[in-house]
This record gives structure tokens, C-alpha cells and sequence, in this order.
């Protein structure tokens, strides 16, 4: 059974269309199908038109799973589609900007990590989201591989967690001139480049090499030059050598007195001990924008991983905005919203875009 793609605007009204969604759920449901609907479902794009995606839950605000503890985890962290309305009621006379991690959040989480690539809709969400409001992505990846896959120029990028950052050209005066400087792109747009581990890059390089030789004997596992970090992934690695390559990961670490390990999904990232994350990078960010201290910014962050945890609480320290943790299985975490999966990431920044759009 599949649901086509058509442009039935112009003969139903939207409210005769919600009626539709909802009755095929219930029918679905009926079926014992909910599975199937959680895979191929519709949303509405920015253009009007219906077409078909992945996985997203437009209609119930909620996926369709009869897991307990998610549902009841979803009560302490509402689906962020059923709250947009009310989100957007508080935005009324500020400045929304916009805040995204990448992998998990903005494309899937896929078993390549070269391949972690945006599909063609999110592609066009992002950009209309941008034309909006402030937008930047902030990864665990480097910078330039980020840009890759979303080259997108509207947007602003900080990879490595935050370490290195293309952001607005410099307003403020707050932070370092040894590691930021004004740049200009190939089109001659001027920004901001901000590298609070410059002095670490030596050592990072040296790191590196020596993690390729040293994991060669652990079949599937995966090193990753990320700029500022180094991550090793071992989504491939058989649960029998997992130990084996952690050794060696602290083996060559313990070498290197001033970097530490954090973990993400199924990948230990080797970074410099300075205090700087994905949080100092959203406040950097704001700062550069112009909104330090102020009362009339409401930042949205959407992130799946434990490091956007520290972004989490930066909004949550300020009192501002919206931490929104996707994720498809419950887990301690500051966000106060969820979405399920990316494909719900893409029904949220359209309806954002839509919204951004009736205000122009």
C-alpha cells in the first residue's frame, strides 16, 4: 500500500485533508499497521504541495509506538510539532535564531559516516528556514565537511563542537583577536572565523596519524580527521574487539596530557581540555548577532547526541528558547521538547519556514 504524491490543495480544504490523515491512522491502527505508518507518511512542504517523505508523525503529534516508557518519557518532553503553535505565540516581538546539529538531526544516522548526506527536502527547509531567522549548524564534524553536505550560504557553520566557527562578521569585542579573523567567501560576503584551539592543531595532527596505524589491526574501525578533534568510530567494530580498540584509543591518549575522550553514538571523540562546547558556541554565536544579554532573542537547538547536551543548558541556564533533543528511545537529558527522528526535524523546520514566511 502506498500513498501517493498529489497536489489536492485545490480540492480539498485543509481542514478536509487533516480529517483524511487522521482517519487513514485510525484505519492503519485498526490494522495492526502502525509499523508500516511509521515509514511512509505525508507532510505538507512549504510550497503547499504533498509529497512523500520518510517517517514523521504531522497528524498525531507523537509517534506511533505502543512502547511504554517512550510514551511516558514523551509526557516530560512533549512532541515539539504539537507545540510549534504555542512556541511561535511566545516568539510575537523577538528574534528567532535557529540552532542544529547535524548528523542524527538534520540527515539520519547512517552506517558510513561519509555518506551522512541531506536529503533534497531538508535541503530546501534549511534554506527557507535561513531566509527567516539566523540559522547555524553546530557539529562534531569538521567545519569544511559540514559545509559539504549541506552547501547552503545562508547558513553558518561550527564544526568540531564548536572549535571552529564561520559566523557573522565580528560586532563585539568580547572574546580573543588571536583566535578569531574577518574573511570574506568566494562571493565576497564578509564573516567571522573563530578557532578558540588553534595551538592544539599540531598536536591533534600528530594524534591522528598515530591512531590510523595503531587501529588498523581492529577490522571496522573507523578514524576521522574532524579539524579540531579526532573521532573513532565503531559503529562496524565486532562487539569481541571493542574492548581491544578502546585500549588502544587510551593507550595513545594517555600520551597526550591535554586533550580528553568524550562518547557519542557508537564513536569516541578526542578533544583539547579547554572549556568550549556546543553551548559557549550557541552564546559566541549570539553574541556575534547581537543579542548578548538581550531579552528579545528566542533560540531554538535541535540536537540527538549526549554532546548537545551542554546546548541544552545553556538555553535552559537562560532562561530562553527551546531545547529540543531528537531521539526515538528515552534518555536523560536536558531538552525540555522531542522529536522522534529527522524526519520529524523536516515537518518542524517546514512549518517554522511557513510561519517565518507569512510574518515577511
Amino acid at each position: 500500500m502506498r500513498i501517493l504524491s498529489v497536489n489536492v490543495t485545490s480540492l480539498f480544504s485543509r481542514r478536509i485533508i487533516i480529517m483524511v490523515k487522521e482517519n487513514i491512522w485510525r484505519l492503519y491502527r485498526a490494522m495492526g499497521l502502525q509499523k508500516w505508518l511509521s515509514k511512509s507518511q505525508i507532510i505538507e512542504p512549504i510550497s503547499g504541495e504533498i509529497q512523500e517523505v520518510g517517517p514523521t508523525d504531522s497528524v498525531l503529534s507523537g509517534p506511533v509506538t505502543e512502547d511504554g516508557k517512550y510514551i511516558s518519557w514523551r509526557k516530560e518532553h512533549p512532541c515539539a510539532l504539537s507545540s510549534l503553535p504555542r512556541m511561535l505565540n511566545s516568539a510575537k516581538g523577538k528574534q528567532i535564531v535557529v540552532f542544529l546539529d547535524y548528523d542524527g538531526t538534520l540527515s539520519p544516522i547512517v552506517n558510513d559516516p561519509n555518506r551522512a548526506f541531506m536529503s533534497p527536502p531538508m535541503r530546501s527547509a534549511l534554506h527557507e528556514v535561513a531566509r527567516h531567522f539566523p540559522t547555524a549548524i553546530i557539529s562534531g564534524r569538521s567545519r569544511d565537511k559540514v559545509y559539504e553536505f549541506v552547501k547552503l550560504d545562508n547558513v553558518y557553520y561550527a564544526g568540531s563542537h564548536g572549535m571552529d566557527i564561520m559566523g557573522p562578521p565580528l560586532q563585539v569585542e568580547s572574546y580573543h583577536d588571536k583566535h578569531q579573523i574577518n574573511a570574506h567567501d568566494k562571493k565576497g560576503k564578509e564573516f567571522t572565523i573563530f578557532q578558540p584551539a588553534q595551538e592544539y592543531l599540531p598536536s591533534i595532527g600528530k594524534m591522528l596519524k598515530e591512531l590510523k596505524i595503531e587501529t588498523c589491526s581492529i577490522p571496522g574501525a573507523f578514524v576521522e580527521d574532524n579539524r579540531f578533534c579526532i573521532s573513532v568510530h565503531y559503529r562496524h567494530v565486532l562487539e569481541e574487539d571493542y574492548e581491544a580498540l578502546e585500549q588502544i584509543v587510551w593507550s595513545v591518549l594517555s600520551d597526550y596530557t591535554c586533550f580528553h575522550m568524550t562518547r557519542g553514538k557508537k564513536v569516541m571523540e578526542i578533544r583539547p581540555s579547554i572549556k568550549w562546547n556546543k553551548g559557549d558556541a550557541i552564546e559566541y554565536l549570539l553574541d556575534t548577532l547581537g543579542f548578548v544579554d538581550s531579552s528579545n532573542v528566542l533560540p531554538f537547538y535541535l540536537g540527538d547526541d549526549k554532546t548537545d547536551e551542554d546546548a541544552f543548558k545553556v538555553l535552559k541556564r537562560r532562561g530562553q528558547g527551546y531545547p529540543i533533543v531528537v531521539s526515538s528511545i528515552p534518555w536523560e537529558t536536558s531538552a525540555s521538547y522531542s522529536l522522534f527522528d529527522s524526519s520529524e526535524v523536516l515537518s518542524f523546520l517546514v512549518r517554522l519556514a511557513r510561519w517565518g514566511k507569512s510574518l515577511a
